[in-house]
């Protein structure tokens, strides 16, 4: 499948070339020819005889970014200079800060937000701990915890190479939630270490999402932190993936006209997103699920299940299906993928219920092409922006944290995570829906604000926040 070129592999060429004539356009068409897209010409510097222009284009992967400047380069009278990564440029010295939230001019501004007056604020903290939810930014603070050991399709990357990520999850809770969230990457892989430092840094949080931690030990890990803190723990790439999975798959059934309780579902993966995923679509009403892994389908019959994946099997497949993914898609109503690429087909698709439902996620490769599956199913879904109904984890964590937080909730509950996945379906309207508009836009101005209100309200939290207790 031939990938479009994306921002994300965008570059500005820095070049000279002749004033005058075709040279610009025959520049522009040269690029176009060879499957990149101009965005931009700006020129830097003109006179008689040579222009400067900075020259950005889209790619469709750094090779091809590479390929796409020997193409500029091989345009009669060009000149290279400086290639920039664009993407790179994004990253200089970092994408958060921290800001002081008041200002210190003078004495008086100095004593009391640091010494002598701070010691006042503690003496109250040490005396009532609670109060350190108002007077400190614990209120509205989110630790983003990993290890580096799953990070996006890189794998096992480790904590450096983990930390932009993180850095972008903490700019994405506070454009989209106002949150205040902290990267916390960890040197250790141990679990042990791991739950050790959470629960000792956990006092100055109000909530911790745990990011690209592998499976199995993400849920030992999650299992355990949730026991002995007394705030929320949240791992995004369980709970946050099943929740947009959900919306999706909500809003999929109202365009074919079919209800959860009734369809067969057939998975593909058991990992950490998919397990979450099958906890949700259960608790949700599905009635009829069955899940395949590396080994086919999981049933109980099946040697060498145990831990997550033996509770997979007691809780799902209740007709006692064995064989391969490709034979139980057969018939399916829906398909989800959290896996490898092409493991079905477009025939594949074609073997499915009328009115067949696709989600293919795996990214950037997906389950199946989607524009094959098009062909056959009513719906088709990926992780993928360059496709219609992108499955898209921060439609879901940056309300959820802000219903969290709002309600002082000290625990993440399933109930909470299904009111989120309801609010998030129910952001597109009746009338805004169709087979290519299952999922709103994270954009959306409603989205962050119906999953925060959901969320809030299954914590126990008021329906809607005083106007005095709101974040600044």
């Amino acid at each position: 499948m031939s990938a479009l070129p994306s921002v994300s592999y965008s570059i500005t060429v820095r070049l000279e070339m002749p004033a005058g004539g075709a040279s610009v356009s025959g520049l522009t068409t040269a690029v176009e020819q060879a499957g990149g897209s101009v965005t931009a010409l700006d020129v830097t510097a003109s006179g008689h005889e040579r222009l400067r222009i900075d020259v950005t284009c889209a790619a469709r992967d750094t090779d091809h970014a590479d390929e796409l400047v020997e193409v500029m380069r091989t345009v009669p009278g060009v000149v290279i200079g400086k290639v920039s990564d664009r993407t790179f440029l994004a990253h200089i010295g970092g994408k958060i800060a921290m800001n002081s939230k008041r200002p210190i001019r003078n004495r008086d501004d100095l004593s009391m937000i640091y010494t002598p007056g701070v010691a006042r604020v503690s003496s109250a903290i040490a005396k009532n701990p609670e109060d350190a939810r108002r007077l400190t930014i614990k209120r509205n603070s989110v630790a983003v915890i990993t290890d580096g050991s799953a990070v996006l399709g890189l794998g096992n990357v480790g904590p450096y190479a983990a930390l932009p990520v993180m850095e972008g999850k903490a700019a994405l809770f506070k454009r989209f939630a106002d949150i205040d969230a902290w990267p916390l990457c960890l040197d250790t892989q141990d679990v042990e270490e791991i739950i050790t430092v959470v629960r000792s840094v956990a006092p100055g949080f109000a909530g911790i999402n745990l990011e690209d931690i592998s499976a199995p030990r993400c849920f030992e890990i999650e299992a355990r932190l949730r026991e002995q803190l007394d705030i929320p723990v949240f791992h995004d790439d369980q709970h946050g993936t099943a929740i947009v999975v959900l919306a999706a798959l909500i809003n999929a059934l109202r365009v074919v006209g079919k209800r959860i309780e009734d369809v067969r579902i057939v998975m593909s993966g058991a990992g950490a997103a998919g397990t979450a995923i099958i906890h949700l679509l259960l608790a949700a009403g599905a009635q009829n699920l069955v899940v395949s892994d590396i080994d086919g389908v999981v049933h109980t019959g099946r040697p060498g299940i145990e831990g997550e994946l033996a509770w997979v099997a007691e809780h799902t497949n209740k007709i006692g299906m064995t064989g391969t993914l490709k034979e139980a898609v057969v018939d399916a109503d829906v398909f989800i993928g959290v896996s490898a690429p092409d493991v079905l087909t477009g025939e594949d698709v074609s073997r499915m219920a009328d009115q067949a439902i696709v989600f293919a996620l795996a990214n950037p490769d997906p389950e199946v092409d989607p524009a094959e599956a098009s062909q056959y199913a009513a719906v088709v879904a990926t992780g993928r922006s360059d496709f219609p109904n992108q499955i898209n984890n921060v439609l879901a964590f940056p309300g959820v944290f802000r219903g969290l937080l709002d309600a002082q909730s000290n625990e993440v509950t399933t109930p909470m995570l299904v009111a989120a996945a309801h609010a998030l379906a129910g952001v597109v309207s009746d009338d805004e829906l169709n087979a290519a508009y299952i999922t709103p836009s994270v954009f959306h101005s409603d989205v962050h604000t119906a999953v925060a209100a959901a969320v809030r309200t299954a914590a126990g939290g008021p329906a809607e926040l005083p106007k005095d207790t709101e974040v600044e």
